[in-house]
């Protein structure tokens, strides 16, 4: 009987616990306080290394500032900062001050007003624009992927940046450890031998062991000589050609970007590297004249565990809480927090036209799950869904009105907002926004509008699974 006395004690002791150091999140609290329900003691292990606050133990943030404090001064020589909402060239955007404000705040990386871009709107297109870029570089090719694979595209891209090392440009490269962990060991040393500069940003074992394993990087960079770059959802891999049968074709949106947005695009990599290799790089010369006649307005905003303010979270949040005609989200994954959730459910409510595309066909049934559980009470308000029907859409695409489009890498979801290292590229200019609109209705025909009639009248057992997976969902 006492020995029953002493673990319920201690079974109270944990939930006291996770409350404690939750009570800022509690959605996550209440994912945590659930698994400790369901696995008592166990729960608390798998806490204790999987949702330790990152920044309360790992001082990254100043070394990351240091580098971009070293290159500042140099770099804001080269670039046109918009200063003001009456120098933004898109009058639909001037009268958003207080938008134009949380935006100026949000990062280091200002708005700037020389830029081109290209939306590219799968793995052929981008794959082709990536290795073209690399094929002609000069001085230096990073990359940074989340998932990089070895097979016939993976092989490719090494090829070519090994060819490139050895006619003596400068190649690093970085993966994350978690989602390239299949990398072999003969393909990281064929690297490594040719050199180029190889390094896991938190290598999985490590960052177990270290508790740092929720936090992973999402992020996917290319960047050539300093005055071409690539970001947006699409990783090296074979499936995103569509040669997983099981996935069949996938639909996924990319950006080609030149001029001033590039140096923020190599500050967020810079940073990355002195994270993952140790080796801090302030130079210059990784900042050329670029030589972009472009007058596009571009922001490149990073968030992550490291830093102060959850930037591309409240970039959603921001745009989304001014829209007056139209809010158009894709997301594979859309489990959205509280804020972003009431923000949308509000503009669907006001007379927003809001539309969002998920999968049919989903790559993780317990997140198409979760996000099943919010459209019954977004359709409600009046909030139109689509699953997209051709193959598998991963693209993480935000449009709202006629005064921004956003291409990136985080998802709708709370992994992406909160734990995950994300990038994404604001674009305020007519041509893009264009463009992703174009998109955009592209997809709509290639998807299926979700029925309120039939939804609502789903299963019970389908509807206690989304409930379970929304509970879980903060984790996910």
């Amino acid at each position: 009987m006492q020995w029953l006395l002493l673990a319920l004690m201690a079974f109270v002791l944990q939930m006291a616990a996770v409350l404690l150091l939750e009570f800022r999140n509690p959605s996550k609290a209440v994912a945590w306080l659930f698994i400790l329900f369901c696995l008592p003691f166990l729960g608390f292990v798998l806490y204790f290394f999987i949702a330790r606050d990152y920044q309360k133990r790992f001082k990254f943030r100043d070394k990351g500032s240091k580098v971009f404090r070293e290159i500042r001064e140099h770099l804001w020589k080269r670039v046109t900062v918009v200063e003001k909402p009456e120098e933004m060239n898109n009058p639909e955007f001037r009268g958003h001050l207080r938008l134009f404000n949380l935006l100026n705040h949000l990062s280091e990386s200002p708005i700037t007003g020389c830029n081109e871009t290209r939306v590219l709107t799968d793995g052929e297109e981008t794959y082709a624009a990536m290795l073209k870029a690399m094929e002609e570089a000069k001085d230096h090719i990073h990359v940074e992927f989340y998932i990089f694979r070895h097979d016939k595209i993976g092989t490719k891209f090494q090829d070519v940046m090994i060819r490139k090392a050895k006619e003596g440009v400068k190649v690093r490269l970085i993966c994350d450890g978690l989602g390239s962990y299949k990398l072999k060991k003969a393909f990281i040393r064929r690297f490594q031998e040719s050199g180029v500069e190889f390094y896991f940003f938190l290598p999985a074992m490590v960052s177990m062991f270290s508790r740092r394993v929720n936090y992973r990087n999402h992020r996917k960079i290319v960047i050539v000589d300093g005055t071409v770059g690539f970001l947006g959802g699409i990783n090296v891999g074979d499936d995103y050609l569509g040669k997983y049968p099981k996935m069949g074709y996938w639909r996924d949106t990319h950006l080609e970007v030149k001029g001033d947005a590039v140096y923020f695009l190599q500050n967020v990599f810079l940073h990355d590297w002195r994270l993952a290799s140790g080796e801090r790089i302030a130079d210059p010369l990784l900042y050329p004249e670029h030589g972009c006649t472009g007058e596009e307005q571009v922001q490149i905003l990073s968030s992550g565990p490291d830093q102060n303010w959850n930037a591309i979270q409240e970039m959603y949040f921001g745009a989304i809480s001014v829209a007056k005609e139209r809010i158009w989200i894709t997301s594979p994954y859309f489990i959205p927090d509280e804020g972003v959730y009431e923000a949308i459910k509000t503009a669907a409510v006001s007379g927003v036209d809001v539309r969002i595309i998920i999968p049919d066909k989903a790559d993780t049934r317990l997140v198409k799950l979760a996000s099943l559980s919010y459209v019954e009470e977004l359709m409600a308000a009046g909030v139109s869904f689509y699953e997209y029907e051709k193959g598998f859409i991963h693209a993480k695409v935000i449009i709202v009105d006629e005064i921004l489009g956003s291409v990136g890498t985080a998802n709708m979801d709370m992994r992406s907002f909160f734990c995950n290292f994300e990038l994404t590229a604001v674009m305020f200019n007519k041509r893009p926004i264009d463009d992703l609109v174009a998109d955009f209705e592209e997809d709509l025909r290639n998807s299926r509008p979700i029925e309120w009639e039939s939804f609502h009248k789903r299963g019970g057992r389908q509807k206690a699974a989304e409930i379970l997976c929304r509970m879980l969902s903060p984790l996910l």
